[in-house]
């Protein structure tokens, strides 16, 4: 499970907040959708979930653990996927999960086994012994999500996880989001593409400017916009919407 309440970040040299207030609950065996454009906030949230970045002012905490109060242990109940898997160039592929299965505390055996099964699944395991500076960017995704399952996470958060993703590895990267949702791990996951957070999503949240604009199901975010269009579209008539709303001039009372 995993909550924000109030959560708001500003960058050095930046009157705007990238992220401002904004609150979540994900529940555990959900499926859970973080949309919106660039510079939306949510990368910055969801750095802020995982520790890497400190809120201004909030709280979040991930199995109700806060993340501010005991950073390793949240941490510990967290597989992360990055929206840039830019890994250690030196090391081997295997001396990187190693190196994962290690931080994490997974035993030698176990290690191996979930080792074999993800990196066959993802068609790499006869490059685990190559260093990760020749692979090419999809081989480095392929291998950033197995070391996020090392540790069989409660809690797994992917940044644009499908980005340089082959088509198998993108049906075979569903299939185990699902999977982990109906064993009542949570999935949270951002996306620009509006076809699998259609296909995949329990809820969604989409979020402009650091706030989110809707929360809810694909049929509440329906109702909402009076609309039975594509999640496309209607992502893109709440996001223009807000911009119009914001650019129109205020009426003088």
């Amino acid at each position: 499970m995993i909550e924000l309440k109030g959560v708001s970040k500003t960058y050095a040299r930046s009157a705007v907040k990238a992220v401002d207030g904004l609150s979540l609950s994900i529940g555990d065996g959900e499926i859970f959708g973080f949309l919106g454009p660039n510079g939306a906030g949510k990368t910055t949230t969801i750095k802020m979930i995982t520790g890497v970045l400190r809120p201004d002012s909030g709280n979040v905490s991930v199995d109700g653990i806060d993340v501010a109060a005991d950073p390793i242990e949240a941490k510990r109940r967290i597989g992360y996927v990055t929206d840039n898997p830019e890994l250690f160039a030196r090391l081997k592929a295997a001396e990187y999960l190693n190196f994962v299965g290690d931080v994490y505390g997974v035993d030698t055996r176990t290690r191996q086994a979930r080792v074999s099964e993800y990196a066959s699944l993802f068609g790499i395991k006869d490059a685990l012994g190559g260093s990760i500076g020749s692979f090419s960017h999809g081989m480095k995704q392929k291998l950033l999500v197995t070391a996020s399952l090392l540790p069989d996470p409660q809690n797994w958060v992917l940044d644009e996880p499908m980005v340089g993703l082959d088509p198998k590895a993108s049906f075979d990267l569903k299939e185990i989001m699902r999977a982990r949702a109906a064993a009542g791990r949570t999935v949270f996951f951002s996306t620009h593409v509006m076809e699998v957070a259609e296909r995949l999503c329990d809820r969604l949240a989409i979020v402009n400017k650091g706030r989110i604009v809707f929360m809810g199901t694909l049929a509440e975010l329906k109702r909402g916009q009076g609309a039975d269009g594509s999640l496309e579209s209607l992502f893109l008539e709440l996001v223009d919407g807000e911009a119009a709303n914001e650019a129109s001039p205020k009426a003088v009372v």
